[in-house]
């Protein structure tokens, strides 16, 4: 075990350090948001629904498996890739929130974690054995990995992603920190090549997705009432050179190709396969992409309190999920949970203050100060209550399951 001061170590939005104790209270305020727990009928059934959730340290992946145990009861496994720690470094925020997560689910909660990279054969097998042994079905299964690399588990080729445009140079708008102090800066961004993009689909799409799927059906652990979902997001017109319209654009184009391919391939075992439309939040993999940084600032000063966090668009997902409300299909049947981002009068307002946001006027126009905060919290750092001024225990152990 080791006790040790911690100090942030911080370069702009990249942090070197995450804070064990942070990390478990940011976990601790996510559960108290996430309703509590709802009836059987609401639930699924006389017994308790088997998720699996491929990405469930962070993000909407943490949320969804934070709603899974809190609201639902729900059996079943986590998969997530942290890194321990190690004499130099703590381990990852990951790491501590997925210990925080399974404390607060219990003993006996029947949800257990595995720390393996989602990409491998070696965790698909691992995973689906423990899936059949324990409970021979699945019931949900969400995807919600972000990660810069995928490692192809047939050819064995590695995939580097591109956060780039599409067609023609960009120069995208971003928020800076000097110190402190906000800042508008611009980035220069050349086009993607063809292999760019490519590369970036078979990261960010849906390839791995359909594999586990595919594996899932395989080992005959789909059956009727069976849904999957993968989540996307969209966002705003002023976003859109960098996001939609660039390689990530074209990544979740395939991740959408490929839901409605399981789709098709699921209906005749009475399963489902649908994309989920997100809306905005601040997540180690959105502060990386140019200008999004700077919108989600806007859109927060915009709405205030009416900015939907993680936990209140998952908990809408999962009533979706569990057929307590209907499905909230668009046009190219992909679950909406952005109407309160996308609504004309917010992006109205966000598209007057970014077209006036500059380096002396930014700070009155976007909530920086909210931003800095959320960007801190996820490695456990800016978090009210938490004492950073004492030793914290940073050997934390990766729970064994239940």
């Amino acid at each position: 075990m080791t006790v040790r001061e911690i100090k942030p170590g911080n370069r702009g939005f990249l942090y070197v350090n995450c804070h064990p104790q942070g990390c478990a209270d940011v976990v601790d305020d996510l559960w108290r948001r996430t309703p509590g727990p709802v009836g059987v009928e609401e639930g699924g059934g006389s017994e308790r629904p088997v998720a699996l959730i491929i990405g469930s340290s962070a993000g909407y992946g943490l949320a969804a498996t934070v709603g899974a145990l809190r609201t639902y009861g729900m059996r079943g496994l986590g998969i997530a890739f942290e890194a321990p720690e190690t004499e130099r470094r703590t381990a990852s925020a990951g790491w501590y929130r997925t210990a925080r997560t399974a404390e607060l689910a219990g003993e006996g909660s029947g949800f257990a974690f595995l720390n393996a990279d989602a990409f491998s054969a070696a965790a698909k097998q691992q995973a689906l054995d423990h899936l059949a042994a324990r409970y021979g079905r699945v019931d949900h299964v969400l995807y919600s990995v972000a990660a810069p690399r995928r490692t192809d588990p047939v050819t064995g080729e590695v995939h580097h992603s591109a956060i780039k445009p599409l067609g023609s140079a960009y120069r995208a708008k971003t928020l800076q920190y000097e110190g402190d102090t906000p800042t508008v800066g611009s980035l220069e961004l050349e086009p993607a090549t063809g292999a760019e993009r490519a590369a970036t689909e078979q990261v960010m799409g849906g390839a791995d997705w359909e594999l586990w799927v595919e594996a899932l059906v395989e080992r005959g652990l789909v059956g009727a009432g069976f849904r999957t979902a993968a989540l996307s997001y969209v966002g705003s017109e002023l976003t859109a050179p960098i996001y939609r319209a660039g390689t990530i654009g074209a990544a979740k184009q395939h991740l959408e190709d490929t839901a409605r391919r399981l789709h098709a391939r699921l209906a005749p075992l009475g399963g489902q396969a649908h994309t989920v439309v997100a809306g905005a939040a601040v997540t180690q993999a959105s502060t990386a992409i140019p200008s999004i940084a700077l919108y989600t600032g806007l859109l927060r000063a915009v709405l205030g309190d009416g900015f939907r966090s993680t936990a209140e668009q998952v908990a809408d997902l999962w009533r979706q999920l569990t057929g307590a409300a209907p499905l909230q299909l668009d046009a190219e049947q992909r679950i909406r949970l952005d109407g309160w981002e996308l609504d004309a009068k917010v992006q109205a307002e966000v598209h007057a203050r970014w077209a006036a946001a500059t380096p002396g006027t930014v700070a009155g126009l976007a909530d920086t100060e909210w931003f800095r905060a959320e960007v801190g919290r996820l490695y456990g750092w800016h978090v009210p209550g938490t004492d950073y001024a004492t030793p914290v225990e940073t050997t934390v152990p990766w729970p064994n399951g239940s």
